[in-house]
């Protein structure tokens, strides 16, 4: 009974994260006139302040140590930092002119990027489906740029920031929240600096668009915080393959917003490459579902996996965005 209990809870929490996530769209144009770079500056600074506040209430800084002893983790983390920074700043970007429905577009096809990379850089084997799937995603690709009368670039370049920020994290191996704030606090000084230069050039919204919009953007450090916070709370309670599947509640949302909120265009071509994209991600799902079931019912044979092939079958179905797969 505590058990079903638990997971019933961590539903809620998974449920929580990726509802927030999924309906950030409507969050970002709420900071206009804020550009998207300004608005991406008030983001790393409030959330260090929210995840210093984190840490301070759980005495959590013996890792800090650790990470500042050594060069490459430091070096990484802020390879990963600045990743993560072209990923939100783009994000914030493409909602604010109009681009939800692509932006949108770059989480769904994520998983699939995602089993490239495993591929092409980590050298890991794919089932016959997984090859199918990323054959399907390639296809969509081209419609989609049929369709658009150009590659769709947005959602390409969220998705292989957000991929390669995954790989990176996936070398780092740190904790959401001791991620988060080892990532904000090194992009703080620039955050902060370029914030000051917008101030002395009298450029700044902050001080001049009321009290409301500050409000506003210190906000963002809790937009982002909190999700992340959500998602830590469902990933010790629930089963890796049901949060992964939550993951696509974003990216649904999102497109859903994109339509039927901001009125965006969604011509017969677009339809059919979203489409494609929506088939290779249903095959991706039943093969790792199919793959979950076989390994729980023949434990010995999922034991013999080859370590290459046993990482790209978990990358089928994503499971854990926290900072590493954050969408937005």
């Amino acid at each position: 009974m505590k058990a079903e209990n638990e997971q019933r809870t961590g539903l809620l929490y998974g449920f929580g994260a990726y509802g927030m996530w999924g309906l950030v769209p409507l969050f970002w144009p709420l900071l206009k006139p804020s550009g998207a770079i300004e608005i991406l500056a008030h983001r790393m600074v409030w959330s260090l302040a929210v995840v210093g506040i984190a840490l301070l209430a759980l005495r959590h800084w013996s890792w800090m140590g650790k990470l500042v002893r050594q060069p490459r983790k430091l070096a990484l983390t802020a390879l990963a930092a600045s990743v993560i920074s072209v990923n939100w700043g783009l994000y914030i970007w493409s909602v604010n002119n109009g681009q939800v429905v692509e932006a949108s577009l770059g989480y769904f096809i994520n998983p699939l990027v995602t089993i490239a990379i495993g591929v092409l850089v980590l050298g890991e084997r794919l089932r016959r489906a997984q090859w199918v799937a990323v054959g399907i995603g390639f296809s969509a690709v081209l419609v989609l740029a049929i369709g658009y009368g150009r590659p769709p670039w947005i959602s390409l370049a969220l998705a292989f920031s957000f991929a390669t920020y995954g790989l990176i994290k996936k070398k780092l191996n740190m904790s959401g929240l001791e991620s988060l704030t080892a990532e904000t606090a090194l992009l703080f000084p620039p955050a902060l600096g370029y914030l000051l230069w917008l101030a002395a050039r009298g450029q700044s919204s902050f001080a001049t668009e009321g009290l409301g919009h500050s409000a506003l953007l210190a906000a963002t450090g809790l937009v982002t915080a909190v999700p992340l916070v959500f998602f830590g709370a469902a990933a010790i309670r629930v089963p890796l393959s049901t949060l992964g599947l939550l993951q696509y509640m974003a990216p649904v949302f999102q497109f859903g917003l994109g339509i039927l909120y901001f009125h965006e265009a969604m011509p017969p071509e677009r339809w059919a490459g979203f489409s494609l994209v929506w088939a290779a991600l249903a095959l991706l799902t039943w093969d790792a579902l199919r793959t979950s079931r076989r390994s729980r019912a023949h434990p010995a044979a999922a034991a013999t996996l080859t370590p290459a092939a046993g990482t790209a079958a978990s990358s089928s179905v994503p499971t854990e965005p926290a900072t590493a797969r954050e969408p937005a």
